[in-house]
């Protein structure tokens, strides 16, 4: 070969020789389409030529009749390149591997696709975690002070949950007769005035919330401890004013009480309050005075609740520091 069909334009490129489209063994020589001399020096045509001679190239007349047939030309490489449309070999490569690439992100995506959404599904119903600390009380105060609905529930039998709370004692009750405020509100602005610097009313319910137990838990706390027993005197000289008294609530409602107060000592007493219309069922009081405070407890139930007022009392007392 005397060029490189491969580096023509295929579509002006000559088609290459029959040779190249036909596998030989030997490929015929190049030249002006003689056949091969024969043996002995006979020339193809005369007397010996009837002696096989070498076969002229194909596709090419013989002179004589017509060409032999030819087999189908079998592409080569060269075709193979050169054929119009064709891609090379690196280019087809590529584009297995660029298929390849794309084939494995959509299984990846496809893969991890429902575990995002499986996670996002479980993270939306899992359930709430607390999301912070209970608040913190600082130690000294009344809060601190206070005794935990457990604690109490332990110390009355019976389960109790946290209820209203108040900051500072409520108004004076209406009472008849008049004398009769103390006793019908004891931690109310009659005993506690507003002579006070810090305060804190707690009432815990039975888990019913039907009213049937009540305890509740108050702390006053006094610029000094004269003012605090100043307080508490009050309070036993209103409970020894008052036997009896009518009660009216702020609906209008009207209810009677009995009250019957323990000998009152300098720091503490006892006493019960009982409803005349309610059979068998009574609030039961104790206030004790510890340095600058007036500390009560009172338990309201059906039954004999004075022991657990009383240790209710005891505890709470234990807690405040004075």
């Amino acid at each position: 070969m005397t060029k490189h069909y491969w580096n023509q334009d295929p579509a002006a490129a000559p088609a290459p020789p029959t040779w190249q489209q036909t596998p030989r063994a030997v490929p015929p020589r190049l030249g002006g389409g003689a056949a091969a001399p024969a043996p002995g020096g006979a020339v193809p045509g005369g007397p010996a030529a009837a002696v096989p001679s070498a076969p002229a190239a194909p596709g090419r007349p013989t002179g004589r009749g017509t060409p032999p047939p030819t087999s189908p030309p079998t592409p080569t490489v060269a075709q193979t390149v050169t054929a119009p449309g064709a891609q090379p070999p690196a280019a087809a490569r590529a584009a297995r591997r660029g298929t390849g690439t794309l084939r494995h992100r959509w299984l990846l995506v496809a893969a991890v696709l429902p575990c995002l959404l499986l996670a996002g599904i479980g993270w939306r119903l899992w359930p709430q975690q607390p999301t912070g600390l209970p608040p913190h009380i600082a130690e000294g105060t009344v809060q601190a002070d206070l005794i935990a609905p457990d604690s109490v529930s332990r110390l009355a039998g019976t389960t109790l949950l946290a209820g209203p709370q108040s900051n500072r004692p409520h108004a004076p009750l209406a009472a008849a007769p008049s004398e009769c405020a103390t006793a019908a509100g004891p931690t109310t602005q009659s005993v506690y005035g507003q002579g006070w610097k810090a305060f804190l009313s707690a009432t815990y319910q039975d888990a019913a919330g039907s009213g049937s137990y009540t305890v509740n838990q108050v702390i006053g706390v006094f610029p000094n401890g004269e003012k605090a027993s100043a307080a508490f005197r009050t309070l036993t000289e209103g409970l020894t004013k008052c036997p009896t008294s009518t009660l009216t609530d702020r609906a209008g409602r009207t209810s009677k009480w009995t009250y019957a107060a323990h000998p009152a000592t300098e720091v503490a007493v006892a006493w019960t309050a009982t409803q005349g219309d309610t059979a068998n069922w009574a609030c039961y009081h104790q206030a004790r005075v510890k340095g600058a405070s007036l500390i009560q407890a009172s338990v309201c139930q059906a039954g004999d609740g004075e022991p657990t007022a009383s240790l209710i009392a005891d505890e709470l007392t234990g807690k405040v520091t004075g």
